[in-house]
């Protein structure tokens, strides 16, 4: 994860160190009136929580209607859930008010953390396959046995990894941990810029294709910023990330600013995104060609090639050629093709949209200065 440019948690709890405080929350439970024991096991009374089902938009009926489990005998409703279970003596076990037993899983993360972050917090993640039935257990359980607080204020659940196209799964034989990537000399900043270009709530599809594309974006955006401070950021790059962690967006902005040259906000906003940071910078992005802002490919050490001011004098040439043909400035269309052209740009033309452009071997940029 510090591969990735994860920060460490303020906590990393376990909770065989936490058994106390779930068997507290456990009684409590008891003691409101949500929770029975029956046959060394305490089962939570999902019916005493008329919320149960709000997180994934279920009812309680419609999941026993949908349910294919064999119900135990102890139960009082075919919905209630365990929060202690005993341990025979070959398994681990702690002795409770129910006899020697273990915790159920849901009670597990419910008690720890009421006791790391209180009886409200703001987000809780965790993937959409925990939305039922182990996020649904940890509101209700949660909420009552601390009513006063709201739990957790904010949920994202995320969606789950493909590659090339199909499910991740190690019966497909596709499987492989960020571990792995990182051994086979993938760097973690290509892995993380990758993540970040799906949204969280979407599948991400995991290519060798995209692997290559951010390796070459991010070597470019590294030379176009390694000269440069950051910046102040921008209140509309903020606005994109505090609209549901828009992370896609994110990136589409950060090649806008590459695009028009604005690599101090460009280092800004990508730090903030955890990239192009000092931190992530060990890995051989200097490798291959240079790619300048414009998607110009420079061969390295050669004169032949445009700068970046260079290259935007030529997006801005192209505007006003654009503009005078609108415009039927046909003369100073031709002026600015024609100079274009002897510079060695090529040109196409397209109906509808932008001229593409590349550069030639013969380029000769000081033909351009005419036309400031």
């Amino acid at each position: 994860m510090a591969a990735l440019g994860a920060l460490d948690p303020t906590y990393t709890p376990h909770a065989t160190a936490h058994v106390r405080q779930m068997v507290a929350m456990i009684a409590d439970l008891v003691a409101r009136g949500h929770a029975y024991a029956a046959e060394g096991h305490v089962l939570f009374r999902v019916r005493s929580y008329a919320d149960y089902g709000k997180l994934s938009g279920r009812s309680v009926d419609d999941m026993i209607a949908g349910a294919r489990v064999e119900v135990a005998p102890y139960k009082e409703d075919p919905m209630d859930f365990v929060l202690w279970k005993p341990s025979p003596d070959d398994l681990p076990g702690w002795d409770s008010p129910w006899g020697r037993g273990r915790p159920g899983w849901h009670i597990e993360c419910s008690a720890m953390a009421y006791e790391l972050l209180g009886e409200s917090f703001d987000i809780h993640g965790g993937g959409n396959d925990l939305q039922f039935p182990h996020h649904e257990n940890e509101i209700a359980q949660s909420m009552c046995a601390h009513p006063e607080g709201q739990f957790a204020r904010v949920w994202m659940h995320n969606e789950m990894l493909q590659v090339e196209g199909k499910k991740m799964s190690k019966s497909l034989g596709n499987f492989f941990t960020v571990h792995d990537l990182l051994e086979q000399g993938v760097p973690g900043e290509v892995i993380r810029f990758v993540f970040l270009g799906t949204h969280y709530r979407k599948p991400m599809d995991w290519t060798e294709k995209k692997r290559v594309e951010a390796e070459n974006e991010l070597s470019r955006w590294r030379t176009l910023t390694s000269r440069c401070q950051a910046i102040s950021i921008p209140p509309e790059f903020i606005g994109i990330l505090a609209n549901d962690l828009n992370t896609p967006l994110a990136i589409t902005y950060l090649r806008n600013l590459a695009t028009v040259g604005k690599f101090e906000e460009l280092k800004s906003c990508a730090n903030l995104l955890g990239l192009l940071s000092d931190e992530l910078s060990g890995w051989n992005w200097k490798r291959g060609p240079i790619v300048n802002a414009f998607g110009v490919v420079l061969t390295r050490g050669a004169t032949v090639g445009p700068t970046n001011d260079q290259s935007l004098l030529i997006l801005n040439l192209l505007s006003e050629r654009q503009d005078a043909r609108a415009q039927g400035e046909y003369a100073r269309a031709d002026e600015i093709r024609d100079a274009l052209i002897a510079a060695d740009i090529e040109l196409e033309d397209r109906k509808d949209e932008p001229t593409t452009w590349k550069v030639g071997p013969n380029f000769e940029p000081a033909k351009l200065e005419a036309l400031k």
